[in-house]
């Protein structure tokens, strides 16, 4: 892949910055009430990326208290309808499909020619990486443009947390592209959920001016600890039905789904950079 000036500029960038320091400082203005700070970010967001507030709860720029508040502004109830039966998988988000497929020998596809290992996506917990080898995964990107609330694929019980400190290299396609084992790099929060159709890992994934991962159980994830830090839910433990909140990102990133084997055969119309919607249908139980 041929490469610009400006792209290779970006990427040794990802390098070189201070990531955690930039994405605390942005942090701050993004959650700022203050109007000549919060206004011009809003209104530079709707004009750049065509942002389509009519699908919004609150329609109007001026509804919103910081950035942050509109962009993870909640959508009226009926624009995302949930698909399929209540034992078919959906999209837990807005976004791209920037990966799907096999897991094989505990590996999954970043990009052509770029691989990375389950085991170390998961913070080295390899009894977890053992139960989902030779399932299936999907890589789903939230670009800027996307809503950022993130919804459950599946009717589920939370099993186990672990969030694991790591770098916030940016994970557009760029990155993803030239970047090796970029999301097993990147900070992030593993999920482990129960369901009648099997266990599956939601990977919630920080990246470059994220300002924090929020969950609907716990609030904030606390990124200031730069430690694993896990979680086990016994009772009670949330339950959560299809389709419902789970958690939200401040600033756009990744979610990454992990399925047992035989956990689920795709829809027809999932494909490698196809776009999908919350609810949309994933595919259904294998």
């Amino acid at each position: 892949m041929t490469h610009t000036f400006k792209d290779k500029l970006f990427i040794a960038g990802q390098y070189l910055l201070p990531h955690h320091l930039i994405s605390r400082l942005i942090g701050v203005l993004a959650e700022s009430e203050w109007p000549w700070i919060r206004d011009p970010l809003i209104r530079f967001f709707l004009q750049r990326f065509n942002i389509n507030l009519a699908e919004a709860e609150r329609e109007q720029a001026a509804d919103y208290h910081s950035f942050n508040d509109f962009f993870t502004r909640a959508l009226k109830s009926d624009r995302r309808p949930i698909a399929g039966s209540p034992t078919d998988w959906v999209s837990p988000v807005d976004g791209c499909v920037s990966q799907f497929g096999r897991i094989d020998a505990g590996r999954i596809i970043q990009a052509k020619g770029r691989d990375y290992s389950l085991s170390e996506l998961l913070g080295g917990d390899t009894a977890m990486a053992e139960q989902f080898d030779q399932g299936e995964f999907a890589t789903l990107y939230l670009s800027p443009k996307d809503y950022h609330r993130i919804h459950m694929p599946m009717a589920a019980r939370l099993v186990k947390t672990r969030f694991i400190p790591g770098k916030l290299f940016s994970v557009n396609p760029l990155t993803a592209n030239t970047v090796p084992r970029l999301f097993a790099r990147n900070e992030r929060l593993v999920c482990e959920f129960e369901s009648p159709q099997g266990r599956f890992v939601m990977v919630l994934v920080g990246a470059m001016v994220v300002a924090s991962i929020e969950t609907t159980w716990s609030g904030v994830v606390a990124p200031w600890r730069r430690r694993i830090q896990e979680q086990s839910f016994d009772d009670p433990t949330p339950v959560f039905e299809r389709g419902q909140e789970m958690g939200r990102f401040k600033l756009g990133s990744t979610v990454i789904l992990a399925f047992e084997q035989n956990g689920i055969r795709w829809a027809e119309d999932i494909k490698t950079g196809a776009n999908i919607r919350l609810g949309q249908r994933l595919g259904q139980d294998a």
